[in-house]
């Protein structure tokens, strides 16, 4: 048995161990954590940037990593507490926008600024029980390669995005998302698409 299987049997171990990581009430990690144990747990790879004013909510028991010459911008705020979040190569996490794992996200995608992404869901179904004690789910976001996902846009979990899908600004999207498709609205639906026989964009429901 593995010590994280030990840690997770015993309660009052794992809740002295939460403790030590995280303050109570917080989504934080403890400093100690961000500059002692973080940098050597969590993969960066060469050029990637992090900007100073970005909120790193990166505990080291779930993956983080962000791939070459990918970049978080300022105020951004990127959180692995309930599940991994993987950035690949040349991609860019705008301004302010959210990133709740489990989250995985290609290469050469852009998401412009304020987008919300959380594979993360509050259960709400006990009336008697207020819904911030009662247990969470998490499921896993996919974001295929060179995706542009615009501003303001809200991604739930759960969904897939194929590659090379554009989510116009301001949608809620809340299925899944073909390859080569424009989505919009609230809840997003395909706008267009990419018809390979003629190799060309087709708006949706012309032919």
């Amino acid at each position: 048995m593995s010590i994280v299987e030990l840690i997770n049997q015993n309660s009052r171990v794992k809740g002295w161990i939460h403790y030590l990581l995280i303050p109570r009430n917080k989504a934080r990690p403890r400093h100690w954590v961000s500059w002692v144990v973080n940098p050597w747990v969590h993969k960066k790879g060469a050029g990637s940037h992090v900007c100073s004013s970005a909120r790193m909510d990166i505990l080291p028991f779930r993956k983080f990593e962000l791939g070459q010459m990918s970049t978080v911008e300022d105020y951004c705020v990127i959180n692995n507490g309930v599940g991994d979040v993987i950035i690949g190569e040349y991609s860019r996490i705008g301004i302010g926008s959210v990133i709740i794992g489990p989250v995985t996200i290609g290469n050469q995608v852009l998401i412009a600024q304020h987008v919300v992404i959380s594979g993360l869901n509050h259960g709400y179904q006990a009336i008697d029980l207020p819904i911030g004690l009662q247990p969470v789910t998490a499921l896993p976001i996919l974001i295929d390669d060179e995706c542009w996902i615009g501003a303001n846009a809200v991604i739930t979990a759960g969904v897939q995005i194929g590659k090379h899908a554009v989510v116009a600004a301001g949608s809620i999207v809340t299925k899944d998302v073909p390859a080569y498709s424009v989505v919009a609205g609230n809840p997003a639906k395909v706008i267009k698409y990419y018809d390979q026989a003629c190799q060309s964009w087709i708006k949706a429901g012309s032919s």
